[in-house]
């Protein structure tokens, strides 16, 4: 069958109770022709079933659970489309969402990836925010290093040229919470990019456990700014890489100490202080100084 002009591809993990609406926003979108891709990452649910009923309007792939870096890749791998969109199986999309995409990338050879604006909701359908485009005030890759969520919609948002993402090595799947902005650096440090500014993908705010989690995240965020530190301008890879390896460990100080694990929220906003004395010295200091007084962050 000739190639589709997009590859859709949803990483799905024990989502019975959801995946159909991102599969339905799929299939309600109009003006392009696509693939549907569903990966389902070692479910123990109902996903499977609830994906079989939809026949042959989509495919499944099957693996054991590694995921949703991994599971995105597996789809990308797969994928025949001259564009790859990935959407998450709790998030949907509006149904002129890809169409506007393709539109943008068909008429700027120059820019390799863009997303849309975001509308954020509460797993009940409550707005909980917006999540808009980033104003292009210095180069994206720049951006990224000191605002990682600068791509608007993130992996439910992107749509990208195939070869582009191949190019650049798809997810890094060590990079466990951070493996979204990892790769958008290295598209950035490829190939423009560019964001339409209406809200055409919605985005669900799950909560959890997050203080479980953050020494993983910052973990991971570190070491993706270490491996990328050479695509920034040389000029921009001593001072300015400090201070964003800086106010990436004081963002994740304030939300362990909100999450109560102070023993982390200090411990991390001291080593923002010994990274970039400088650079993040009295964002670092004030935010030691809060903790110690017992101030709200």
């Amino acid at each position: 069958m000739p190639a589709p002009t997009v590859s859709v591809v949803v990483p799905a993990y024990n989502a019975a109770a959801f995946v159909g609406r991102a599969v339905d926003s799929v299939l309600a979108q109009s003006g392009v022709d696509y693939e549907l891709l569903v990966v389902d990452d070692g479910s123990s649910d109902g996903t499977v079933a609830v994906l079989a009923a939809y026949g042959d309007r989509l495919r499944v792939l099957v693996q054991a659970n590694a995921g949703p870096a991994a599971a995105r890749n597996r789809g990308l791998h797969e994928a025949r489309g001259r564009y790859v969109a990935f959407l998450d199986a709790d998030d949907w999309w509006l149904p002129e969402k890809l169409a506007r995409q393709v539109a943008l990338l068909d008429g700027r050879p120059e820019i390799g990836f863009c997303s849309t604006a975001t509308r954020v909701v509460t797993e009940g359908g409550a707005p909980a925010g917006e999540w808009p485009c980033v104003p292009g005030e210095r180069p994206l890759l720049e951006t990224l290093f000191v605002r990682s969520a600068a791509v608007s919609g993130s992996t439910s948002g992107v749509l990208a040229r195939r070869e582009l993402l191949l190019g650049a090595g798809g997810f890094d799947e060590a990079l466990r919470g951070f493996e979204d902005p990892d790769l958008w650096m290295r598209l950035a440090a490829r190939a423009g990019y560019a964001c339409i500014d209406e809200p055409l993908t919605v985005v669900v705010r799950t909560p959890g456990s997050v203080s479980s989690h953050l020494p993983r995240m910052r973990a991971a965020t570190l070491a993706s700014l270490r491996k990328n530190r050479a695509l920034l301008p040389p000029a921009l890879q001593g001072a300015y890489w400090r201070a964003a390896c800086a106010g990436a460990l004081a963002d994740y100080a304030k939300m362990a100490w909100r999450a109560g694990d102070r023993r982390h929220g200090l411990a991390w906003a001291a080593e923002a202080w010994l990274r970039a004395p400088i650079g993040r010295g009295r964002l670092a200091a004030g935010l030691l100084l809060a903790m110690l007084r017992g101030a709200p962050l």
